[in-house]
């Protein structure tokens, strides 16, 4: 597994975990650390969605 897959794993993980919080306690974790729609935050929520997409390559990846 490349490294880059393995970062994106880690995003598309930490997605995960935070939409479990806001589902089961409405609780924004990123929101929580980096501050409502900070530059900060919006990075980190823009880098889940693109490590998302390309988790999708992931599915079809014959070398795993």
């Amino acid at each position: 597994m490349k490294i880059i897959d393995k970062i994106a794993l880690c995003l598309i993980i930490i997605g995960a975990i935070n939409w479990g919080l806001i589902g089961l306690f409405k609780f924004d974790l990123v929101a929580t650390l980096f501050g409502e729609m900070s530059l900060l935050s919006r990075i980190v929520y823009s880098l889940v969605g693109i490590s998302g997409l390309w988790g999708i390559k992931l599915l079809f990846d014959n070398n795993n």
